[in-house]
């Protein structure tokens, strides 16, 4: 309870910040909030609550034994004899996240298109308008397409992790009332290209699927191995495209120890369906990285193995790829060791802790270091992210076959290589989205539930030559790279608190749909 210097404000309280701090000390209070202005779990770069004024509500004793107050953070710099202002807003014991039953704000979100053209910068419009900016229109010579990345939460996972949502009223997790509203969205988003992460595999075949092709889609699935009820889908329109190559990709090998985790990805080459001219095919890929936050040595063998199949599919004749869009949740942060790869083309790791590899752990203290090289040579992929190939050595030709050992000594070319610590890929990629909001620096989330609200989702494309100067891997970079449009805006949690967090009554998932728009130079 507070000390007698706390003085009441009509319905509400004050008291000095010492207090506050004595009273709750051993509640917690930095690791435990997870409304809005807290970031204390976001590894990256950000503007905490200390820097500028945000509803802050940490837990203080009320009349029930079993309720707590809110508090509400005013001033923007709290120092120790500041002030903490305390509402009369209802918390749940359990688990201390935001209750429900007595929000403030109901309702959409309200998420703007961002035109990029460089004539219209400045241009944005509310969601659901499709109206395009003329200059911006398909010619001839160009082809427009839009991609939407969405991890739709498993209706299993979401069973198994029910901690993550006691912010939620009870009849918005149901599958009965999620799957109408994820619906509802792909419709009014109408993207040509939906990549879908945690897509159960019996909603897939009864519900998801059929709605889907019924919309017009192709859809393509791969489920996840082992015992997981749920894996990725690639549904893209027949209108817009025709499908030359579908490549399953299962992390889980039987044969490889580092290998024991059933992620997939999934890798599609399709064709624009272009009457009058001729173009280039492009490759989609979609995956669901391991979450595990220590297992980093996990999380960057799973992408150099999708890396090399993306690097199989789109290569052409030329020895060029095509357009390339990866998209999927990394389960990564931005400016980690793992999405810096992606974007940069290259990685050492040499004394790069386990646990540092996705961001999400801030302590490395008592973890192991990433072991050079990561993965065995059995693997068959190289430390540029491509499948290796076998080489047979130049014999002369005798009566008698080649001896056993001399088979073993070919099926795996270990070189100077493998023992490198620098890892790349020859790829020149972008992120669609910057991740964090220029005029105040704070970051954008793309997932946001009782424990955390960060950026782990992502659209990466293989941009244009002019877009990519200087980038390493530039000179394998495709002739008609891919310009990028627009996207959707994304949010920060203090929005997505505002509507009680993920999923709530419009928005179903815990994470939120991404969304972009290309044009594909002919």
């Amino acid at each position: 309870m507070f000390s007698h210097h706390s003085r009441s404000l009509g319905r509400d309280w004050t008291t000095p910040w010492e207090n506050l701090q004595r009273c709750c000390w051993n509640r917690h209070i930095s690791s435990c909030m997870r409304w809005p202005g807290h970031y204390s779990q976001v590894p990256y770069p950000y503007f905490s609550s200390r820097h500028f004024s945000l509803n802050w509500r940490p837990p203080c004793w009320s009349e029930s034994r079993t309720q707590f107050q809110y508090c509400n953070w005013r001033p923007d710099n709290l120092s120790q004899t500041s002030l903490i202002h305390l509402s009369s807003y209802v918390m749940n014991a359990e688990g201390d996240e935001p209750s429900s039953k007595r929000r403030k704000h109901q309702g959409m979100i309200k998420r703007n298109w961002e035109y990029m053209c460089s004539h219209d910068k400045e241009k944005t419009k509310i969601l659901g308008d499709k109206n395009v900016d003329p200059k911006c229109e398909d010619s001839e010579n160009k082809f427009d397409f839009s991609v939407m990345s969405y991890n739709i939460l498993s209706q299993d996972l979401l069973e198994d992790n029910s901690h993550l949502y006691r912010h939620c009223r009870r009849p918005v997790l149901h599958w009965s009332f999620r799957f109408p509203n994820i619906l509802k969205e792909i419709k009014h988003f109408d993207a040509d290209v939906l990549c879908l992460q945690e897509v159960q595999e019996d909603h897939y075949g009864a519900e998801i699927r059929p709605s889907l092709e019924s919309l017009g889609y192709h859809c393509e699935y791969k489920m996840r191995t082992g015992r997981k009820p749920d894996g990725c889908a690639i549904c893209f329109k027949h209108s817009k495209f025709s499908l030359l190559s579908v490549n399953p990709v299962e992390f889980y090998r039987p044969d490889i120890s580092l290998l024991d985790r059933d992620n997939v990805g999934l890798v599609l080459l399709l064709q624009p369906k272009i009457p009058c001219a001729a173009s280039p095919a492009i490759c989609v890929a979609n995956t669901h990285l391991l979450y595990n936050p220590r297992r980093g040595d996990i999380k960057l063998t799973q992408l150099a193995m999708l890396l090399a199949e993306i690097s199989s599919v789109a290569h052409q004749k030329d020895g060029s790829f095509c357009p390339i869009v990866m998209c999927g949740d990394f389960n990564s942060v931005p400016g980690s060791p793992l999405y810096s790869f992606i974007k940069e083309g290259k990685l050492n790791y040499e004394g790069l802790a386990i646990g540092k590899v996705s961001g999400q752990e801030q302590s490395s203290r008592g973890q192991r270091i990433l072991s050079i090289p990561i993965w065995p040579p059995n693997l068959g992929i190289s430390q540029n992210c491509v499948y290796e190939v076998q080489q047979v050595p130049k014999v002369e030709k005798t009566d008698s076959d080649l001896t056993q050992t001399q088979l073993k000594q070919t099926e795996v070319l270990v070189t100077a290589e493998k023992l490198s610590s620098n890892l790349q890929h020859r790829f020149s990629l972008s992120s669609v989205y910057s991740h964090f909001f220029p005029d105040t620096g704070v970051p954008e989330v793309t997932t946001c539930h009782s424990r955390s609200a960060i950026t782990v989702d992502y659209i990466f494309y293989s941009a244009e030559k002019e877009d990519v100067a200087g980038h390493p891997g530039a000179e394998d970079a495709l002739v008609g790279g891919l310009k990028l449009l627009a996207r959707l805006s994304l949010l920060t949690e203090q929005d997505l608190w505002t509507v009680n967090g993920l999923p709530n009554e419009n928005n179903s998932s815990d994470h939120l749909p991404l969304l972009a728009r290309f044009r594909l130079e002919l």
